[in-house]
């Protein structure tokens, strides 16, 4: 941490004009201080901070190197661009990081110039910072283009897809890989930095070309044999002959921590005028911070937290979450199915699949950021006759949808589906909020779709997909804890596409589907003292419907009122079509559907988010009033 003797550099800091500004003799003091901010900020706020505190030398180097916003400066993710934030003109709202109305968890290009392109889910910074490179030369630009990419989000195929693609472009690019867990580098020191600097030198690159020059002089077996002498003997120094087959100069690997090793490489880079560049940079996440360093996570995504001890805020102890009691029932059903399997994709986690392979290691599988592959394997699981539950958020899921469609629904395999996430997520905002997936999913013929409203509800749901064998099965339930509903020793197997009625009414029918359902009771509640008989019914499925149930609430009411935590296209849109087919539009039913607007909500706290959206208990109110044409009369009642 910075002396506190010394003058503060950073609160002259303003944008990265500023910065360039300083010798490089102070960027060590800047970036301490950065480091110190950065740390303070995230304690009031909670959010990504061991990321950030991994890449701040990083950030500040690429920022005095590159003159940005004109170089372009791609953040893979963005969990790791909070310190960017902070040197770009943001650092004086950093205490609003992911709350309503402030600064976005990660790279926005609404939010700063500085930001060229968004974020939120990985392995998207070199598709993107490709298409800007061929975007300046076809302008005729001379402007550089970086990504920053971390190991994790190295696993994603579409990031090799990028890179195939950027080295036989032969395209000006740079990759900054951010190596901080997967130890494929071997140890820096003063020998790697010092290799790293010459080959990244225009001595070396000079020489490398003029020799490529005379090798297109020899006969063809002895070219190619040059060249892999050449490429061979650097990667025994080096590494990255992979990066190197796939077209890119590879240099590294060199400690990322050390502003004397990662300036005249950058400079390096920044002035080569060639084809794709990846720089490997080892870097710690949670550097400086010792509770960050400690951790098994170091500190990936936090709640807010005390600077001294390090210690987080805890939620207050109440109903389970979702997630916990979705890992709870899994295990209790695979204690007697030695067929369930369980796969997800680099969220162990966030999905409470690290329980389940504390239990049952040899039955679960991670398989890093790569949600089309595990779809595909989930397949191939059950082709065999294995019970793959694929526990993927809903958001992520977005990412496998051919998959899904070509691998596992025309097949009609039984490859469950465990979408977390689903609805409004809070302060990760637009990019992780799980809107889509009964939208895209309930098109699939012989896919089952179904929604937890409770913890009690997943519970059952489990099951009902644990016994389920004649083709692909879905149930997404929210994020956070549950609704602290009576919880069942064992769940019991739902009869498929069958609703329930929660409540009786006469007049007003409410039919929720998933997480809406306990707003849907407060609303019938206060319905009810207003003299309109409310019944609430729960759909549990949205394919196949549930016609006798959807035909009874049709018939019986004046006002039906479908609401879902999802988008339009989903749930709704299948009932009002089945409705129409069947004729039960053509008696004056007032019907309406509650969905979520058709705009991206912000980040904001979930309870928000869901009366922005009119989904509360005063959304599902107001909405029959309006469906009444008695505002006026409730106006005079209150």
């Amino acid at each position: 941490m910075p002396n506190e003797l010394t003058t503060p550099l950073l609160d002259q800091i303003v944008s990265p004009a500023d910065l360039r500004r300083f010798k490089e003799s102070e960027l060590r003091q800047i970036a301490d201080e950065l480091r110190a901010d950065l740390i303070d900020a995230v304690s009031k706020t909670g959010g990504h901070l061991g990321a950030g505190l991994g890449v701040v030398e990083l950030t500040v180097a690429l920022h005095y190197v590159f003159n940005t916003p004109d170089d372009r400066l791609i953040w893979d993710v963005g969990h790791q661009a909070y310190p960017h934030k902070i040197l770009t003109g943001r650092r004086e709202k950093m205490r609003t990081v992911r709350q309503e109305g402030g600064l976005s968890g990660f790279a926005k290009r609404t939010e700063s110039e500085y930001d060229p392109f968004g974020a939120g889910h990985s392995s998207t910074s070199i598709s993107a910072g490709l298409g800007m490179a061929v975007a300046r030369d076809l302008s005729g630009g001379t402007n550089n283009v970086v990504a920053v990419i971390g190991d994790g989000a190295m696993s994603a195929g579409m990031a090799y897809e990028a890179m195939n693609n950027a080295g036989a472009l032969d395209a000006r690019l740079i990759v900054i890989l951010n190596d901080n867990d997967m130890s494929i580098a071997p140890p820096t020191g003063a020998m790697s930095a010092y290799l790293a600097r010459l080959v990244s030198g225009k001595t070396y690159r000079t020489l490398r070309n003029r020799a490529k020059s005379l090798s297109q002089h020899l006969p063809d077996f002895m070219r190619e044999g040059a060249r892999k002498t050449e490429e061979y003997t650097r990667g025994f120094f080096t590494g990255g002959t992979l990066f190197e087959e796939l077209g890119f100069y590879y240099v590294g690997p060199i400690d990322g921590h050390d502003l004397d090793h990662l300036l005249p490489v950058l400079k390096n880079v920044r002035d080569a005028q060639t084809g794709p560049i990846l720089v490997h940079v080892v870097t710690r996440k949670g550097k400086g911070y010792g509770p960050a360093e400690d951790s098994d996570d170091k500190y990936h995504g936090v709640s807010k937290f005390d600077v001294i001890t390090g210690a987080q805020a805890k939620a207050k102890a109440n109903a389970p979450s979702y997630t916990s009691v979705f890992a709870e029932t899994l295990i209790q059903e695979a204690q007697e199915d030695d067929k369930i399997v369980a796969v997800n994709a680099a969220m162990p986690d966030g999905t409470g699949l690290d329980k389940f392979g504390a239990v049952f290691p040899a039955r679960t599988f991670d398989v890093g950021i790569a949600e089309q592959h595990a779809v595909t394997f989930c397949a191939g699981l059950a082709s065999e006759g294995y019970k793959p539950f694929a526990a993927i958020y809903s958001t992520f899921l977005q990412r496998a949808y051919d998959q899904i469609v070509h691998d596992v629904a025309i097949q009609k395999l039984p490859v469950r589906f465990a979408i977390d996430r689903a609805g409004y997520v809070g302060a990760d905002g637009p990019t992780h909020a799980g809107a889509f997936d009964t939208g895209f999913l309930c098109p699939l013929p012989g896919l089952v779709v179904m929604a937890a409203a409770d913890e009690a509800e997943l519970r059952h749901m489990v099951r009902t997909a644990a016994l389920y064998d004649d083709g692909p099965i879905s149930f997404r339930y929210p994020r956070g804890n549950g609704t602290g509903v009576d919880m069942p020793e064992r769940g019991e197997a739902l009869a498929i596409g069958k609703g329930r009625i929660v409540k009786e009414g006469t007049k007003v029918a409410i039919l929720s589907f998933g997480s809406r359902l306990a707003d849907s009771v407060a609303a019938a509640e206060e319905l009810d003292t207003f003299g309109l008989s409310t019944t609430v019914a729960d759909a549990r499925f949205a394919k196949p419907l549930d016609a006798d149930l959807i035909a009874r609430l049709a018939r019986d009411h004046e006002v039906l009122i479908l609401v879902e935590e999802g988008a339009s296209g989903g749930f709704a849109t299948q009932v009002l079509q089945h409705m129409a087919v069947r004729g039960l539009l053509d008696h004056g039913l007032k019907i309406r559907p509650l969905v979520m607007p058709d705009r991206f909500v912000d980040h904001a706290a979930p309870e928000a988010m869901v009366k922005t959206a009119a989904l509360d208990r005063k959304g599902i109110v107001d909405a029959v009033f309006r469906a009444l044409g008695t505002e006026a009369e409730r106006v005079l009642k209150a």
